[in-house]
């Protein structure tokens, strides 16, 4: 009978590793740099981030983050973990571009709103309407008094 228990679970791990019973899913969400949404490479050491998955460029040493099965249909075969959907429903933009400062789905839904839930601008971050439309609520502090109006009150070129 114990011989009977081997050959059976030598059995059941060939038909696993064979592609020929189901695996139990691998959870590859982790944190990477500045604490933003990842993903985790088969070596279970490297962390990408979010959006440099399906970039074309082989982050994880297999090149498991370029895999046809996670990159051939934009965004639906991507983990839910990796994007986030804009107020427009015909955009997205991957996880680590929400609260960036950047107007990345374009109508600024990845920075402001309840589904983004973004913190107040940081202290890299000027708080103001910005006049440009790359800019949500907040302009990086480095163009502060450059000379270059960037929100609509000039209080980055007289306060900040």
């Amino acid at each position: 009978s114990a011989a009977a228990l081997l050959v059976l679970a030598a059995a059941v791990g060939l038909a696993v590793a064979l592609g020929l019973l189901p695996r139990a899913p691998v959870n590859r969400f982790c944190a990477a740099s500045n604490n933003q949404t990842g993903f985790l490479c088969n070596d279970r050491v490297t962390c990408v981030l979010a959006s440099q998955v399906c970039d074309s460029i082989s982050n994880c040493r297999n090149g498991e983050d370029e895999q046809e099965r996670l990159c051939g249909d934009l965004p639906h075969s991507l983990p839910g973990y990796l994007v986030f959907r804009c107020s427009n429903p015909a955009y997205w933009v991957y996880a680590d571009q929400r609260c960036n400062g950047m107007n990345d789905c374009g109508d600024c839904s990845d920075e402001m709103g309840s589904s983004a839930a973004c913190p107040p601008c940081g202290s890299e971050w000027w708080s103001c309407s910005p006049v440009l439309y790359e800019y949500c609520s907040c302009v990086p502090r480095r163009l502060c008094q450059d000379g270059v109006q960037h929100c609509l009150s000039w209080s980055d070129e007289y306060i900040c």
